[in-house]
């Protein structure tokens, strides 16, 4: 089992970089890329704009509408999407090696002349309207949506990346049209390859894909957030019998000296499924839930760390300060010699085991440039993650971990939660207002 990946660095005549691990068993090709920047660049009146993009983008380019450009890519095969991101816009192709040419004709069309044609663009906008309206009756997106609003009020993380009913509404086909020379430019785009394909391939066909598109995007710089509303407890009354509760406090930096320390203590606590402390306390042992997590959060400008669960309403209490207490636990006390081997076991094992098709190598590529890791990080993920010590989690959990200052949303009818605060039900409104 490698930890390595054989990464070729591949420079275009005209200068654009792309990643490439050169796989030739299948005759597939995973292309993908992203633009840095995402949809917390979307200014506050038309929060949704990146989001409307990514699903406009391929409703139609150069000669052919949305019918035929479907079909083009339905004849052959070709899976094209776009999606957009806090922090950047997404771009993925999967061909068959003998119809990449119409694929990447497609994909060059859908970069450089998309049609925005005005029904098309009015009936996906009635689609992620709908889809926004249908997110209100989902107790979990409620309250990831309250949190985030909490947490990152007055930064642009604040609003969501689908947008608002009305801010959606108000979209139009001219707002696309001057988003696309904004965000999607050379200067800020990121390429990963994976599959049959040659270096000496792909370096002409980058140009061809991306030459024409700007050369410079529209320079932004977002502030780092400072988490607000630390260790209050926020309620959306529902008349449902569960309460979903999310709880968020702040997290860690991915170049932080104690991050590999802090991804096995996370994965001892909460990350590690049926193995982890968390569902041993509160639903083996207790039965409060079904299921109960913790997850490092890692954007740009914000990092948090946070846990989920859903419990009855009369259980609500107990379960949160079940969780609260092995936050404390661990904090204080760390984690075992068994629990530090386990982890290690597991999350040095994962990686290579996630990595078993195109798509996902060359997704993981992509993250690698995104986050800045560098080619040789799946080696150095197995060396730190193998260095880790009992007292290098012992002091990471210390430092990270402080159940005062988890911020919890509850969205049901908890009972017996002491110090609650009322906080409005997305599904009231439709605006940022």
């Amino acid at each position: 089992m490698t930890h390595t990946l054989p990464i070729q660095i591949i420079t275009s005549p005209g200068g654009i970089t792309a990643w490439l691990v050169e796989d030739r068993l299948v005759p597939v090709i995973s292309f993908q890329f992203a633009f840095r920047g995402g949809s917390a660049l979307d200014p506050a009146a038309k929060a949704g704009l990146s989001n409307l993009a990514a699903h406009t983008l391929d409703e139609g380019a150069g000669d052919l509408p949305a019918t035929e450009f479907h079909q083009a890519m339905e004849d052959q095969s070709i899976y094209l999407s776009f999606s957009a991101g806090r922090d950047e816009f997404r771009g993925s192709v999967k061909t068959l090696t003998d119809n990449a040419g119409e694929a990447w004709r497609l994909l060059t069309l859908a970069l450089t002349a998309p049609r925005f044609d005005e029904d098309e663009v009015e009936r996906v906008k009635e689609q992620l309207i709908s889809d926004i309206q249908h997110h209100y009756a989902d107790p979990n997106w409620v309250a990831h949506r309250t949190m985030n609003k909490i947490i990152y009020d007055g930064h642009p993380y604040s609003q969501p990346t689908a947008g608002f009913e009305d801010t959606v509404d108000a979209l139009t086909a001219d707002d696309l049209r001057a988003w696309m020379p904004e965000r999607m430019a050379r200067d800020n785009l990121v390429v990963s390859v994976c599959g049959d394909i040659s270096a000496v391939d792909l370096a002409p066909l980058l140009d061809q894909i991306f030459g024409a598109l700007p050369a410079k995007s529209q320079a932004f710089e977002l502030p780092d957030v400072t988490l607000a509303g630390v260790g209050k407890n926020f309620i959306v009354t529902r008349a449902i019998p569960q309460t979903r509760v999310v709880m968020i406090q702040e997290g860690i930096a991915r170049t932080d000296p104690d991050w590999f320390a802090a991804m096995v203590m996370n994965y001892v606590l909460g990350g590690g499924g049926f193995n982890s402390r968390l569902m041993l306390e509160v639903r083996e042992k207790r039965g409060l839930t079904y299921g109960v997590s913790s997850q490092l959060y890692h954007h740009k400008y914000a990092n948090a760390m946070g846990v989920g669960a859903a419990t009855s309403n009369e259980n609500a209490a107990e379960a949160i300060r079940i969780i609260k207490s092995e936050w404390a636990t661990m904090a204080a006390d760390g984690v075992t010699d068994e629990e530090l081997r386990n982890a290690q076991t597991y999350l040095t094992g994962s990686l290579p085991l996630a990595l078993t098709s195109t798509d996902k190598i060359a997704d993981f590529v992509l993250h690698l440039q995104l986050e800045y890791l560098g080619i040789d990080y799946p080696a150095r993920r197995l060396e730190k993650l193998n260095a880790v010590t009992r007292a290098d989690v012992a002091r990471a959990a210390k430092r990270l971990l402080k159940p005062e200052n988890l911020t919890l949303v509850a969205v049901g009818q908890p009972q017996n939660l002491l110090d609650t605060i009322a906080a409005p039900d997305p599904a009231q409104g439709n605006s940022n207002g």
